[in-house]
């Protein structure tokens, strides 16, 4: 056993007896339920009835659960789903033999998109407020969230790091593997776990809240940061991209992160209206 290292081969989730609730999905159950109350307390602050929270939680848990499928469809493995489009949606694979699978594959570069078009479709339809009054504050509980899902990936031993060469890091037994590797899940947590405080706190105690798209912009910049160097210690989630420079996460982040600045720094009038 190496000494530093952390055996790590948890269960597939909690056996609840009559199902098993997945870890994956408990921390999506958990990053959506404290979202919802990280905005009522936002919506309470600004006056805005709690009746259109309901509406922001039903557009925000369809916008993410779509946008980050098809996400993963188009930026990872297009090749394999072009070919087999009804796999899209269902739970389900046909080939080589027919297989429940269960909803596999999300990308977060994805669910980014779809919840920026759902809170434009959110505030034609529902809240008449600037489309970037929303998105500053919308972003709080998704930080947030961010938190809980790359908990959830450790859990289920996906989207990992690479090997350390040296004691230190986790050995991911369920994968069959006897050598650590950077827990690059929880290094990505830790740091949505800090940025969410930053955020937090910018909301609550300064008046950058005033300047419509600021909040917006800084979770681009410090978001898509931390993605785009943290993936230098993951594996690449599609092999014959590895001899890129930079991989297919990297390359989704640099236009985030440019349009966050943008927010950030443009010149515009202080307004919440």
């Amino acid at each position: 056993m190496l000494f530093n290292a952390i055996l790590w081969s948890p269960s597939e989730g909690l056996d609840l007896g009559f199902f098993t609730l997945h870890y994956y999905s408990l921390m999506f159950l958990i990053a959506f339920g404290l979202g919802w109350y990280i905005m009522k307390s936002i919506y309470t602050k600004e006056g805005v009835s709690i009746e259109k929270l309901d509406s922001l939680f039903i557009y925000t848990v369809l916008a993410t659960l779509i946008g980050a499928r098809l996400g993963h469809v188009i930026f990872y493995d297009w090749e394999y789903f072009q070919n087999h489009l009804l796999e899209i949606f269902l739970p389900v694979r046909f080939e080589p033999e027919f297989e429940f699978t269960g909803f596999r594959g999300l990308a977060s570069h994805g669910a980014a998109i779809g919840i920026i078009v759902a809170m434009y479709l959110y505030r034609k339809n529902v809240l008449d407020k600037p489309i970037l009054w929303i998105l500053d504050r919308v972003v709080i509980p998704v930080a947030s969230g961010a938190i809980f899902i790359r908990i959830g990936n450790f859990m289920n031993s996906e989207i990992i790091g690479k090997p350390t060469n040296s004691d230190y890091g986790v050995i991911f037994e369920n994968l069959g593997e006897t050598f650590p590797r950077h827990p690059a899940q929880l290094y990505e947590s830790f740091c949505y776990l800090l940025i969410f405080i930053l955020l937090w706190f910018v909301y609550w105690k300064t008046d950058k809240k005033q300047k419509n798209g600021y909040i917006f912009g800084l979770f681009l910049v410090l978001l898509w940061t931390v993605r785009f160097f943290v993936e230098f210690l993951k594996e690449p989630q599609v092999e014959e991209r590895a001899v890129w420079l930079i991989n297919t996460g990297q390359w989704l982040s640099i236009p985030f992160i440019i349009a966050g600045l943008y927010f950030m720094f443009r010149s515009t009038t202080k307004t919440v209206a």
